[in-house]
């Protein structure tokens, strides 16, 4: 069943549609695009983090998402509140600001990790890269092996994410991520215009339900999978992330360093697998664990 989008999700306008038969002027709706700051107060100083386009909606998630992500915040516990400000403001600016209150025996907030620009694009997320090594600090190792997932599960995921699109719908203008379990239940999706927003208000709400770290789920994304959404992925535990589209060749270096199941071109009965193959059902390396694990079990009463 389709949840039907909040309103401030998208904008009315008029189009003139053009057709063989002649010229027609009708009502269309547009993905909104607006401006969101995200701030942290601790220990009564206010900082302002970053500024993004995104698509209004489910915006606590996504400011929750993109600190964790970043690796400013660490543990939900710390997280004293995330919403909307309530100060007076001109124009209503207040619905364009969300701030997350942190408690006192929080840690001070690794903002100098952002090392990046201060405002984000809702097309490419944060602009400028955190290097490997970096990353390597904030994840301690290779992801645990994790589910094996079935290529019939892997092909059913796209149908399964368009379905639940509501706001995809009616604007036709939105990336999407979805969270699945190993046997391709959906548990959440969100929309927006940037493909990085949708992910950080997914993570963000795994925050907020107490799911992480998502060693056992896959994630999907439209459109490609860069070196920004694995790292948000990676930190966030998850093994398989697929796309509709293609990787980044440092998408595929850091799925390959990490442990990573990377999944690109996910489209009707076929996809590629760039990295981490040893998880898909059926393929030579599964097969070849599974012989090891049965060599391991059958010696292990003799040692």
């Amino acid at each position: 069943m389709r949840v039907r989008p909040p309103k401030a999700s998208q904008t009315s306008t008029r189009i003139w549609r053009v057709e063989p038969s002649g010229m027609e002027e009708r009502p269309d709706e547009l993905a909104t695009e607006e401006p969101l700051e995200i701030r942290l107060l601790w220990r009564g100083e206010r900082r302002t983090v970053a500024v993004t386009m995104r698509t209004p909606g489910h915006d606590p998630e996504l400011a929750l998402g993109f600190l964790f992500a970043e690796g400013i915040l660490e543990r939900r516990e710390h997280v004293l509140d995330v919403s909307h400000c309530t100060e007076p403001d001109a124009a209503g600016a207040c619905s364009n600001i969300v701030q997350a209150t942190l408690s006192d025996v929080a840690p001070e907030p690794r903002l100098g990790t952002l090392d990046r620009h201060f405002f984000a694009t809702s097309a490419c997320g944060v602009c400028g890269k955190v290097g490997l090594d970096r990353l390597q600090v904030r994840v301690s190792g290779p992801l645990p092996e994790g589910p094996r997932i079935s290529p019939e599960v892997v092909r059913s995921l796209p149908s399964r994410l368009r379905e639940s699109q509501g706001l995809f719908e009616t604007t036709g203008g939105l990336h999407a991520a979805a969270l699945f379990d190993p046997v391709g239940g959906l548990l959440a999706v969100r929309e927006d215009v940037g493909r990085h927003n949708a992910l950080d208000k997914l993570l963000g709400w795994a925050v907020l339900e107490g799911h992480l770290p998502l060693h056992d789920h896959l994630v999907l994304v439209s459109g490609r999978s860069s070196y920004e959404i694995l790292q948000k992925c990676l930190v966030a535990g998850v093994p398989v992330v697929c796309a509709v589209s293609a990787p980044s060749s440092l998408a595929v270096e850091l799925a390959e360093r990490f442990g990573v199941t990377l999944i690109g071109f996910l489209r009707g009965d076929r996809f590629n697998v760039y990295s981490g193959a040893g998880r898909i059902v059926g393929s030579p390396l599964a097969e070849e664990k599974s012989s090891r694990r049965s060599s391991l079990r059958t010696l292990l009463p003799t040692l």
